[in-house]
């Protein structure tokens, strides 16, 4: 019979579904500069952002984001407005190697790369909203703020005023 540790951490309750894509004939390069477009953003703005975007790239992220949601509703019961993307990944895939015939018998590379995207989706709704800690947050942000503005107006030093003028 396996004993427990009693000293083992429990896992965290805010849950992440992911979606990833391999092998995707695209570069990583062009495929990271829409990734870090919608990193962050929740999953209704990513639709409306990757539709408006005029790159070949959005396709198949618009799919994985899709895959990733269903899999989130299906799996965990998320709802989907409530997703959010947490992290995202492009890695380098394989190279596929060929040969283009040209002029005088010779032969001209052409590498068709590839890349891995790997899109983890976060529910929101496991953060609770209470108004009255937002407020008291807000109340001693603003103090701290006018607390220090004081301070720096009793503290201040010639050097932070412009220093004395020895120029004649």
């Amino acid at each position: 019979m396996r004993k427990t540790n009693p000293y083992r951490r429990k896992k965290n309750p805010y849950r992440e579904v992911y979606a990833l894509g391999q092998y995707i004939s695209l570069s990583a390069h062009k495929s990271r500069r829409v990734i870090d477009q919608i990193r962050g953003c929740s999953y209704e703005q990513i639709l409306m952002i990757l539709e408006l975007m005029p790159y070949r790239v959005c396709y198949p992220i618009i799919k994985l984001i899709y895959s990733a949601a269903a899999n989130a509703s299906h799996n965990w019961d998320f709802n989907k407005t409530s997703l959010v993307i947490s992290q995202t990944e492009v890695s380098k895939g394989t190279t596929v190697k060929k040969l283009k015939p040209r002029a005088r018998g010779r032969g001209y590379p052409i590498k068709r790369t590839t890349c891995h995207i790997r899109i983890v989706l976060q529910d929101t709704s496991w953060y609770e909203y209470d108004e009255t800690k937002e407020y008291l947050l807000c109340f001693k942000k603003m103090t701290e703020k006018k607390k220090k503005k004081h301070q720096d107006m009793t503290y201040s030093s010639t050097y932070n005023n412009g220093g004395l003028w020895d120029k004649k």
